[in-house]
């Protein structure tokens, strides 16, 4: 048998770049790029030499000049005479606590509307298609101006919590709604406060962990376990003997007004009227948009699951929760990402109830105070930017596990 030698590749030549198909693609994508990368040069500098000229070169460090302005809602220590960098990192702090609330609070509005749409009650099922309608089709600032008056309009003055019935106008004894604020308990850690957050966090996790066992032994066997239950008794149970046995380490600061001078509440947490104006419509606005989405998701599974789960015995809530939204969750994932999306960026219109977000601090009062306004909108933009990619990251995460796997 002759052995046939083995032929050499072809030689490379120049000519093979654009006459060979097998390089063809990659020199036109290489190509493309390195005009990209020459015209953003070219406008990067051009920008640059433009602002020299202007006598406003690119400088970052009036970060650390004194900022000279109060915040009046605010997460860590901040005076007027800190810089502006820390006058930034509390308006960001401020635009993630509105957006990790307004995300939390939205779903959960969006999820009980959307699934409320769907009910053969009419009138439950009316009442949620009006809140959608009306929440969509209006503009999201005119809900923001409007929650804000009716919290500054709408509610009792300060002073009609002074005197013997001032616990019976709180809600719940503890929460106070004003037309100056939202006044909550504070909690006041004492000795043993950091073994019972340890029992708490021990519980949360002994909670995932029963709800994982009693999903495999479902998945196994077709036998289900109590969870709701089990998993309230494993939550609320260890850290109320922990809380007992530790002497009650924990305490609250319930606010009250005082009894002379002018009516003003002392004590507890102040929530301005901007910042429940804005969380309240971001996220009944948004929450809209949900229940659309939801809605969509649940009509997507075939009517046949449902049928076939009643078939065998599940009543309509368990068949919701273990048949329907399980498969819903592939097609409401996905847009979901984009509400979330949307409702941090439209917290930048907090400017309108006087709420200091990043857009009011680094992007407003520092940007005139300091006449950076390319370097405050060039951060603005990166913080926007980080936060929404953190966000996209997260959710495609948790989309790629609910995701049906195919066999």
């Amino acid at each position: 048998m002759t052995a046939i030698p083995d032929r050499a590749p072809p030689r490379f030549r120049a000519g093979d770049l654009l006459g060979d198909e097998r390089w063809r693609g990659l020199t036109i994508q290489a190509l493309a790029l390195a005009a990209l990368g020459l015209l953003g040069w070219f406008l990067i500098s051009n920008l640059v030499a433009n602002l020299a000229a202007l006598g406003k070169p690119i400088d970052f460090s009036f970060l650390w000049r004194r900022a000279g302005y109060d915040i009046n809602q605010r997460l860590i220590p901040y005076t007027s005479d800190d810089p502006h960098w820390r006058a930034a990192v509390v308006g960001m702090l401020n635009t993630l606590l509105v957006a990790v609330l307004g995300c939390i609070a939205a779903t959960i509005f969006g999820v009980i509307a959307g699934v409320l749409r769907l009910s053969r009650n009419w009138l439950v099922s009316l009442l949620m298609a009006a809140y959608v309608e009306g929440f969509r089709n209006v503009p999201l600032v005119l809900w923001i101006i409007v929650t804000f008056s009716v919290l500054v309009h709408a509610t009792p003055a300060p002073a009609a919590f002074r005197g013997e019935e001032a616990e019976a106008s709180m809600l719940f004894g503890l929460v106070a709604i004003t037309n100056r604020g939202t006044y909550l308990p504070r909690p006041v850690w004492g000795d043993g406060s950091a073994l019972l957050l340890l029992v708490v966090a021990l519980s949360v996790v002994a909670v995932w962990v029963w709800r994982r066992l009693a999903r495999r032994r479902q998945e196994e066997t077709g036998q289900p376990l109590p969870v709701l239950w089990v998993s309230l008794a494993i939550l609320l149970v260890p850290p109320a003997l922990a809380f007992l046995a530790l002497g009650r380490p924990l305490s609250f600061d319930v606010p009250a007004v005082r009894e002379t001078g002018i009516a003003n509440f002392q004590g507890g947490i102040a929530v301005l009227n901007s910042f429940m104006a804005l969380w309240l419509a971001l996220s009944l606005y948004t929450g809209a948009f949900i229940a659309e989405i939801v809605r969509a998701g649940i009509l997507s599974v075939s009517r046949g699951q449902t049928e076939a789960a009643y078939a065998l015995g599940l009543r309509p809530g368990r068949t919701m929760r273990l048949v329907i939204l399980p498969q819903a969750l592939r097609v409401i994932v996905p847009p979901l990402i984009s509400q979330f999306l949307n409702l941090t960026k439209n917290s930048s219109l907090a400017i309108a109830v006087g709420y200091m977000d990043i857009r009011a601090t680094l992007g407003g009062i520092t940007i005139n105070q300091t006449g950076r306004e390319f370097e405050g909108m060039l951060l603005l933009a990166g913080f926007y930017l980080t936060v929404s990619l953190v966000i996209s990251g997260l959710m495609n995460v948790y989309n790629r596990r609910v995701a049906i796997k195919e066999r």
